[in-house]
């Protein structure tokens, strides 16, 4: 049976993946108490319809940094998509181009940028994570002249996190071949086509021939000094567009902002960085009002009508993570574009069960608190 919503391709990603892969992908911190309450916070929320609309169009198109998008959402980075479909992040590029949607490009990816950027010209950014700063420039250098306009600074991981699952099964991406020889017997096509593909020979497109760098990024051991000099030069130094991910409280956007970045992120890692942080949408509200500049927002979208409750709220356009991964890891760049078209036509649906031709009719007015 084919699937109908992102919670079938959880299944078949769980299916296809070996249980360290999947957990790594489906996990978070601690006790994955932030991962629930991500996903809890959209329950408390329901819409409030006006009947007697003209609902037989309905529009979801935008814009979003300059970049005109068929729906308010993106592909949100995701490291190590190589070891769930070989060149995960090319498949996921090809997926964001055929469906007009952008596609955030991890510093930790197998494929080189160049080719990331040939698959999807135009919607390509890229997510930088600064392990040292002088490789930072560097990176921010050759990411410029590959062709990325749009640069997003990730500064939510100043250490690596306690993932549970992962410590449990032994998962390190700095020893890929120990989870290939774990899971050969119990998932061989799974192992034959991540060898085939190469995803063993584990590279990042920000390691920028740095071996040093590389190691870091894939123990995800950040500059723990970065600070807001290094947004104010970055800022200085940036021609783009600039992003900042993994900001929750409200006088850090309001900084932002004032730093001249063209949008914020909010975002607690999707509950992988730590446990103890609230939900996005408990803040998007206030962060939406106090600021100009778009707001954009992920963690826990799994339906439809979450990105729109989000969208009523203040934020601009929602990233996609796990539930794009779970199409991905379930089906490739196929399974990626089922999943991005099933939350567009959910999206499309509850627009119109609510009374609203697009976008710009939603505002915190269509909701009430459950």
């Amino acid at each position: 049976m084919k699937p109908i919503n992102v919670d079938d391709y959880r299944r078949l990603a769980q299916r296809r993946l070996p249980r360290m892969v999947f957990d790594y992908l489906d996990g978070g911190a601690g006790d994955e108490i932030g991962v629930s309450s991500n996903r809890e916070a959209f329950s408390k929320l329901r819409f409030l319809p006006k009947r007697l609309q003209d609902v037989g169009t309905i529009d979801l198109r935008g814009e979003l940094l300059g970049a005109g998008t068929t729906a308010p959402v993106f592909i949100a980075p995701l490291g190590g998509a190589q070891w769930l479909w070989p060149h995960g992040d090319i498949a996921l590029a090809r997926a964001a181009a055929r469906t007009g949607v952008p596609f955030v490009l991890s510093s930790i990816s197998h494929d080189r940028i160049e080719d990331v950027v040939a698959s999807a010209p135009e919607l390509v950014w890229f997510q930088l994570y600064v392990v040292d700063r002088s490789t930072a420039r560097r990176i921010v250098a050759h990411v410029w002249e590959c062709g990325v306009t749009v640069l997003m600074l990730t500064v939510d991981m100043p250490r690596a996190a306690k993932r549970e699952r992962d410590l449990r099964n032994g998962f390190d991406l700095m020893r890929p071949w120990r989870t290939f020889s774990r899971s050969a017997l119990s998932h061989p096509s799974w192992t034959f086509a991540a060898m085939r593909s190469g995803s063993l020979r584990i590279t990042s497109v920000g390691a920028d021939g740095s071996a040093s760098a590389q190691q870091a990024l894939l123990r995800r051991d950040m500059d723990p000094t970065l600070d807001w000099s290094f947004l104010k030069e970055l800022r200085d130094n940036w021609p783009g567009k600039l992003v900042v991910k993994g900001v929750l409280c409200p006088t850090d956007v309001a900084r932002c902002a004032s730093c001249g970045v063209d949008a914020v992120l909010l975002s607690n890692h999707g509950g992988r960085q730590s446990d103890v942080l609230p939900s996005p949408m408990t803040l998007l509200a206030e962060a939406a009002q106090s600021v100009s500049i778009p707001i954009l927002i992920d963690g826990g979208f799994r339906r439809g009508w979450d990105v729109l409750k989000a969208v009523a709220l203040g934020g601009t356009a929602v990233g996609l993570g796990r539930a794009v991964a779970y199409g991905l890891a379930a089906g490739g760049e196929s399974g990626a574009v089922d999943v991005l078209r099933l939350l567009i036509d959910e999206m499309r649906d509850t627009l119109t069960q609510i009374g609203c031709r697009s976008l710009k009719m939603l505002d915190a007015s269509r909701l009430i608190a459950n």
